[in-house]
């Protein structure tokens, strides 16, 4: 790397790029669930409506067939980038990750001046007086911020013009309010008490990243071959000096900058370490110093085959493409089932009556439809026999009618015919009849076929 590239490092540090994604990924997450589309949101999974809404499509409970595909299109999506990049979802987009940056560099460091963004290890002097109080204001500043981070994680399952109309009579809906304030609470406590403990105790993502990690996988790693080894094994302790380093040759200076920047509190230089988040900050401060001395970073973004084989990183292998292979498929599957969306909901549930007969021989068995409108326009439905039996079968007891937007409507429908069906003088017979239900304005989108089990007598009970 010549000392171009590195100044260009010092200019545009990794740390600034994090900063633009997570205003990226802040202003995504408050956005999102204000987005609508013909009325429906981006997304929401509400459990007080029993919607999934996702792309501006919305499903309702019966219809959640498609949450699998999206938890297994997020865990893939993070393992896919964790194999090409590390942990990068940690350090450059976790909320974790992002709250403590506002709370620590942001509202201690740059607006209160309790602590230097380049040593996060050295805490303030919360003995002092002035300390204190600043501390005091840090905490009920993230407390305010708090709320509205509880507040925004709320929108995503109840919406945000339903949130608001809550808030405004908080007597009747102090079960949401309190979830509210509970999370906020866990927040402050996580954020200002647990802090980066939470990635490294509690957080499962560290314990099966070494398992997604090979030879090809960026990260920040320290260059034993130019810096040397600082672990010393005979004296079974750190090299605190460049003096004490075991070749004159090697270049790092034992400044400890990479230490001291370190958010989880490791040292980069003795290798990959399960408390890394890949946040990049250790190469920042690598970067400044070795570019005074008009040299290259001894900690790089980079991978094991690159800093230690010299081999190019491959980004295009073997897993890799397994995972992109998985990830398209799944999506192409979200795509199917979500063509295969219904635009009204039918239930058939059969009567306690097993069947009645007249005394011309004609059979009929009672049904309780269940029908419900997922639109936000009024339809009128009415029912059909389709299949082997349209012509054997005739439905009674039903007018067609109109249903007002998100709104069910139970109706006994009567299902008789005068043939025979089946002569079999041993049992009941049960019969598969297939119905259609639709709207008579636009049958073609809004139709639904469902399977009635219509119960036919023995031979012995007809005239």
């Amino acid at each position: 790397m010549s000392k171009e590239s590195t100044e260009l490092e010092v200019k545009s540090p990794y740390r600034i790029k994090r900063y633009y994604m997570y205003m990226l990924a802040t202003i995504v997450a408050i956005v999102t669930p204000f987005i609508t589309i013909n009325g429906n949101h981006m997304f929401l999974l509400s459990f007080d409506k029993k919607q999934l809404h996702l792309l501006g499509i919305a499903f309702d409970m019966q219809e959640l067939y498609m949450m699998p595909f999206l938890l297994m299109l997020l865990f893939l999506g993070i393992f896919a980038v964790t194999a090409i990049g590390g942990r990068a979802w940690c350090g450059w987009t976790c909320p974790q990750t992002i709250f403590r940056v506002i709370y620590r560099d942001f509202i201690e460091g740059k607006l209160l001046g309790l602590r230097r963004i380049k040593n996060k290890q050295k805490e303030p002097d919360w003995s002092k007086p002035e300390n204190a109080s600043k501390r005091v204001v840090a905490i009920l500043i993230w407390s305010a911020l708090s709320l509205l981070v509880a507040s925004n994680f709320m929108w995503y399952f109840i919406p945000p013009e339903d949130f608001f109309a809550y808030i405004s009579n908080p007597t009747e809906h102090m079960f949401m309010i309190g979830f509210v304030l509970i999370l906020a609470a866990f927040l402050v406590y996580d954020v200002i008490m647990l802090k980066e403990d939470f990635c490294v105790y509690i957080c499962p993502y560290s314990r099966v990243q070494s398992v997604l990690y090979d030879d090809n996988t960026y990260q920040a790693i320290y260059s034993t071959k130019r810096g040397g080894t600082i672990y010393d094994d005979q004296k079974n302790k750190i090299i605190f000096k460049q003096k004490d380093l075991p070749d004159p040759q090697n270049e790092c200076t034992a400044c400890e900058s990479c230490v001291t920047v370190c958010p989880t509190h490791i040292d980069i230089r003795k290798g990959m370490q399960l408390e890394c988040i890949n946040c990049l900050e250790c190469v920042d401060a690598c970067t400044t110093v070795m570019g005074k001395l008009g040299r290259p970073s001894l900690v790089q973004w980079t991978s094991t085959n690159e800093i230690e084989k010299g081999q190019e990183t491959k980004v295009v292998r073997k897993n890799t493409i397994m995972y992109g292979v998985a990830l398209v498929l799944i999506v192409g599957m979200l795509f199917v089932m979500g063509g295969k969306k219904e635009y009204m909901l039918l239930n058939i549930n059969k009567t306690t009556q097993l069947y009645h007969i007249d005394d011309d021989n004609k059979v009929s068995n009672n049904f309780l439809f269940l029908f419900q409108n997922t639109e936000r326009v009024a339809h009128e439905y009415n029912l059909e026999v389709i299949g082997e039996y349209a012509d054997k079968m005739t439905i009674e007891r039903f007018e067609p009618f109109e249903l007002s937007p998100k709104k069910m409507a139970k109706k006994v429908v009567i299902l008789s015919t005068t043939e025979k069906l089946v002569d079999d003088i041993k049992k009941d017979t049960p019969i598969t009849v297939q119905i259609r239900a639709y709207s008579t304005t636009e049958p073609e989108r809004v139709s639904v076929i469902r399977e009635a089990v219509f119960i036919y007598p023995r031979a012995d009970k007809l005239k």
